[in-house]
């Protein structure tokens, strides 16, 4: 009977979501052309479930590059509406489109200078009747099987939030570094800000050796620097291969006498790169793609000769993998 109910609302609640794509038309796209043309902000305001919901619109809104922010209808009448300037553009949630206390801001919202974006699953309501706009956000259901508590009409309102956010960012270029300026907190923001070069290893810490040295030395820089990898370069510092120590493992269980060999009788040739400019998480993904630990940093693809190293520990420490 649990299980029944709950694939009974994911089943109605998906069906209102097919009947909304179904719905989108020009007036979707009116909506997001008036948004992407105004000088102001974008205010959401809704009240009671339909307010939550305007909340979360208003919030991914923001954080993907259109300046948005939520308007309680209630503190509205109080005050609050000194808050919308001529040239916003305002979106009005209700489902009903007879909110009272959405419906008494409706003629200040027009007397600012404000445009309109009425959200509402009744096309004969007030709200829809006084917007410059109307989106449909009706339902032929409810999944609540009394009919009163907003289920799929508030699942319905969410994702045409997402939709007018989405094809906003899509329209403006909105792009992942854009993106990481409004997340500067937590793993999000690490992913999506720090660089290769922001925790490389450079310098002194550089473990690199040239084709013609001893594998007695270079055995020294590949403990020493503490990375297990060492570069091998030819004599004008172009990078030629890598050494690890898992290579010096199997060379001894082969039984090889490396001790007087040259580094360029072990090295595999070659070696992974990576730009310093490059994300962080994007090292990380270039590690997990061809199993390796560790990265050679370069200032730009055409250059020859290595800068750094980052290696997956640096990447753990910085919070990226």
């Amino acid at each position: 009977m649990i299980l029944e109910e709950a694939k009974r609302v994911i089943r109605v609640e998906a069906e209102a979501l097919l009947h909304l794509e179904a719905s989108i038309d020009v007036a979707f796209e009116k909506a997001v052309e008036m948004i992407l043309n105004t000088t102001g902000r974008v205010v959401v305001t809704g009240m009671g479930k339909s307010g939550l919901i305007g909340q979360k619109i208003a919030s991914t809104m923001a954080s993907t590059g259109t300046p948005a922010f939520f308007l309680h209808p209630a503190e509205g009448i109080h005050g609050d509406l000194g808050m919308i300037m001529k040239g916003d553009v305002v979106i009005a949630i209700s489902n009903s489109g007879e909110t009272d206390e959405v419906v008494r801001i409706l003629p200040i919202i027009k007397r600012l200078g404000a445009s309109l974006i009425a959200m509402a699953g009744n096309p004969n309501s007030t709200l829809a009747k006084s917007g410059d706009i109307f989106l449909d956000i009706s339902v032929k259901e409810e999944a609540c099987p009394l009919g009163l508590a907003p289920t799929a009409s508030t699942t319905v309102t969410l994702a045409m939030g997402d939709a007018i956010a989405v094809a906003l960012l899509v329209s403006r270029g909105f792009k992942a570094e854009d993106f990481a300026m409004f997340h500067p907190g937590g793993a999000l923001g690490r992913r999506l800000l720090l660089k290769v070069e922001d925790i490389m290893h450079s310098g002194e810490e550089l473990p690199l050796v040239t084709s013609g040295t001893l594998m007695r030395e270079a055995l020294f820089t590949i403990t020493s620097k503490g990375l297990g990898i060492t570069g091998v370069t030819s004599e004008d510092g172009a990078l030629v291969g890598v050494i690890t120590d898992g290579d010096l493992r199997r060379a001894l269980g082969q039984g090889l006498d490396i001790i007087n060999l040259p580094a360029s009788a072990l090295m595999k040739k070659g070696g992974k790169r990576i730009r310093r400019d490059e994300l962080a998480a994007r090292a990380l993904q270039q590690m997990e793609q061809y199993s390796i630990t560790s990265l050679f940093v370069f200032s730009d693809d055409d250059a020859i000769a290595p800068v750094g190293i980052v290696h997956l520990h640096d990447l753990l420490k910085a919070g990226i993998a």
